[in-house]
């Protein structure tokens, strides 16, 4: 399909919003990133959500292999209409509950567009994009840059991550807990199939301040489902937070929410897809607003 074609397709309430291609700086205080804002219809503020893409990046496999950089003035098949089915899926999914979202490309500002394949978690080249020491902050960039816009409520604004993503997620609500009052933070996250080991969180005992919910698949090929229930069974509990919700699907594999068919040919894929559908939109509108 093309990009304007999946659009429409999986949009949930007719078609989506063009995405804004928008630059905005890291906080690490050197990397100007790109990100894809698509906003909803009447007056805001609104609520947000930031969305952390996997190690295989935000982009459709039909064109991320063509793609190194992502910047401005530089051509490239990889931008705001290929971004991949399950990023739009979501996107039109939180656009219908009234929600502005912002896709973050951490890889394609750093010149590895691409992504990266299975089992490559070690290799050196990743060591630039890390979900550890990186990508937390390419997160609190998004999350001042939204801050700062008129159109959004900065008490309401969430986090979403996939996979290395997710990781990155844990461990940005690992690192506001220690913020200074009054600065901004992220309202909650919702984590979907994470990497819980050494290499990929900050803390085997993270401390968490907001909800957090955590989504795992039973059958998960690619991380361990039960170390992160070890790990989360740890978590230090901040400011009377409650404990994370932490769901696992048995039978589900990695990106069981992709709502390609391959992954959804899996019948405990297509149930778990619909589960996190269901429930996840009303639990993010219940979550407690910043004060």
């Amino acid at each position: 399909m093309t990009g304007a074609q999946s659009r429409l397709s999986l949009a949930q309430s007719g078609p989506l919003p063009p995405a804004q291609t928008v630059r905005f700086p890291s906080a690490d205080g050197r990397t100007d990133l790109t990100g894809y804002l698509f906003s909803p219809s009447g007056p805001g503020p609104h609520p947000a959500i930031v969305m952390l893409h996997g190690r295989a990046g935000p982009y459709s496999g039909r064109v991320s292999s063509q793609c190194t950089l992502v910047a401005p003035g530089i051509p490239s098949p990889c931008d705001g209409d290929t971004l991949s089915q399950r990023h739009l899926a979501w996107t039109a999914y939180w656009i219908a509950r009234g929600y502005l979202v912002l896709h973050v490309d951490s890889f394609g500002p750093r010149g590895v567009a691409h992504g990266f394949g299975r089992h490559t978690h070690g290799a050196p080249e990743r060591d630039e994009v890390n979900e550890l020491t990186v990508r937390p902050l390419d997160a609190e960039g998004a999350l001042a840059w939204l801050a700062a816009r008129q159109e959004v409520n900065p008490a309401r604004i969430m986090l979403q991550g996939w996979s290395n993503g997710a990781s990155t997620a844990l461990n940005v609500m690992q690192r506001q807990a220690d913020r200074a009052a009054g600065s901004p933070a992220f309202a909650a996250a919702l984590v979907f199939y994470p990497g819980c080991g050494r290499q990929a969180l900050l803390s085997r005992t993270p401390a968490l301040d907001r909800p957090v919910q955590v989504l795992l698949g039973g059958a998960d090929e690619e991380v361990s489902p039960a170390t992160c229930q070890r790990v989360l069974q740890r978590v230090l509990r901040i400011r009377q937070t409650s404990a994370p919700v932490v769901t696992v699907y048995p039978g589900a594999t990695h990106d069981f929410d992709d709502p390609g068919r391959a992954r959804q040919a899996i019948g405990a894929n297509r149930q778990a897809r619909e589960d996190a559908l269901a429930r996840l939109g009303d639990w993010l509108d219940r979550v407690p607003s910043l004060p």
